[in-house]
């Protein structure tokens, strides 16, 4: 299966075109000022929460109003649980509260779980027909610690079908609209997360990310995601659980103490997982006000990233709006194709052994969308050599960047390679009139972060013409302590502005 080099040259100029359940038509977000629980921060909801201030009812029931509001414009939250079970949970959360309970770090927010994690109980579907009707009987390991810290789960948020492309559209609940202009894509794999989250119908929100789902709606959306260093935040096992996963779970907030919240609970070790690590560094930020933070600029990689016009300005900008921040060029002096060849690899070899059964049943493959397809055959082709030999490309860059991180403290590129574009078409087929040769080509950015195994956060970087963007900055391995510090001194100076 091919899917690239076979469209029109018009098709190809404009992406791929989804069907019509796609698009959004003229919608346009809800008027009017935002309520003002809605507004609050999620530490400050725990906070009110906590000293009486406001109930769990009241909270809950403020941002179930928001979701009807708004969820019909946007299609963020799929299988939205009925208001009444969701209600007399809350009243469940306000009874024990006054009974004395411990307020857990995430007591009584309404959250919305993204729909590729296990959810006990709760319809997941993965964003595929195959599991539309699909009833997990456990929690995946970050959605279980959710709740053990006492948040109630609303939902789901939508996501592309097995999380695969950086656009939020499924054959079971349709697309997701952009925060900003509903008629634009809202990004993925985490699409359904950071819409829900920009438009204030969650206070908090999780992902997860392989090629950026976490960093590319964080970007489309004006909001922050963190891509945690490997081993940070274990997920429940599959395939070998012997070795550094693309992919990982991570945080979505509006704010830096919001990002560290939910952190903190989603991490620490799982002996299932026997390569995740503790919570030690977490509270340990190395910044100080004695020197300047050192940025390293790498820009569109020495010119190998096609880039819309106005991307690697916003991103740069937004790295210069960093107080006491010393931005330099930096040289990745790694052949930025070998990267991206070692990623494609090893991500089409994971996803041929997990989704091979599903292919191998004639019905079960007609339901299985083309890039998924297209990934397995391709996997399938990839002999054992091929794959070591990515193993060691990996091997040579984190060997590379240790050297960078000798002299940066951050290693910084934008987080998207394009303005988010229609909501019909099924992903960028040119950007900046260059070819894409594949389904994510376009997002060939965010390649270097997830190879390196290294914490990577997506920092707003602001909006152009209506429409949002953001940097992606590289901290070492397990410095998600400096990340969330540096968000913490770029929200200064907007506080100050």
């Amino acid at each position: 299966m091919t899917l690239s080099g076979d469209m029109s040259e018009e098709t190809a100029a404009k992406g791929g075109v989804l069907p019509p359940f796609a698009v959004a038509g003229s919608l346009r977000a809800p008027e009017g000022d935002i309520p003002a629980i809605c507004a609050m921060s999620a530490g400050d909801l725990v906070r009110a929460i906590g000293a009486g201030e406001v109930s769990v009812v009241e909270v809950v029931t403020a941002f179930l109003d928001r979701i009807e509001a708004v969820n019909p414009v946007h299609n963020a939250i799929v299988s939205l649980r009925p208001r009444a079970d969701i209600l007399a949970d809350a009243a469940r959360k306000d009874a024990e509260r006054a009974a004395g309970a411990t307020v857990g770090p995430l007591f009584g927010l309404p959250v919305a779980i993204k729909d590729l994690s296990p959810t006990k109980g709760l319809t997941t579907t993965f964003g595929s027909p195959l599991f539309r009707d699909h009833v997990p009987d456990e929690d995946g390991i970050s959605t279980a610690r959710i709740r053990a810290a006492g948040a109630i789960v609303t939902g789901k948020t939508n996501t592309p079908e097995f999380g695969l492309g950086s656009h939020s559209f499924n054959e079971v609940f349709g697309a997701t609209g952009n925060a900003f202009d509903p008629t634009r894509s809202a990004g993925g794999s985490s699409g359904g997360a950071a819409v829900a989250l920009a438009t204030r119908m969650v206070p908090i929100a999780d992902g997860s990310d392989m090629g950026g789902s976490l960093r590319n709606p964080a970007a489309f959306n004006n909001v922050y995601g963190l891509r945690p260093s490997f081993g940070r935040v274990p997920s429940l096992p599959a395939g070998s659980v012997f070795e550094a996963q693309l992919a990982t779970d991570g945080p979505m907030a509006r704010s830096a103490e919001d990002l560290a919240l939910l952190l903190a609970v989603q991490a620490g070790a799982d002996p299932r997982q026997p390569l995740s690590f503790g919570l030690a560094s977490l509270d340990e930020p190395r910044l100080t006000q004695d020197r300047p933070v050192r940025i390293g600029w790498l820009g569109d990689l020495g010119g190998h990233l096609a880039m819309e016009e106005g991307i690697r300005e916003t991103a740069l900008s937004a790295v210069a709006r960093i107080p006491g921040a010393e931005t330099m060029p930096a040289d990745l002096d790694f052949e930025p194709e070998r990267l991206w060849q070692s990623f494609v690899l090893q991500r089409q070899a994971a996803l041929a052994m997990r989704y091979g059964p599903l292919y191998d049943e004639p019905a079960k493959r007609a339901l299985l969308k083309p890039e998924m397809q297209w990934e397995i055959e391709a996997g399938r082709t990839r002999s054992a050599v091929d794959l070591h030999r990515a193993y060691e490309t990996r091997t040579a860059l984190h060997l590379r960047l240790l050297d960078l991180f000798r002299r940066f403290d951050f290693l910084a590129l934008p987080a998207a390679q394009v303005w988010p574009f229609p909501i019909g078409w099924r992903w960028p087929q040119m950007v900046a009139g260059r070819p894409m040769d594949s389904y994510h080509r376009w997002m060939e950015c965010v390649a270097l972060g997830t190879l390196s195994g290294c914490p990577v956060l997506a920092l707003p970087a602001g909006l152009r013409d209506g429409l949002s963007t953001g940097v992606q900055i590289i901290a070492p391995h397990g410095r998600e302590a400096d990340l969330i510090e540096l968000a913490r001194i770029y929200e200064s100076r907007s506080r100050a502005n």
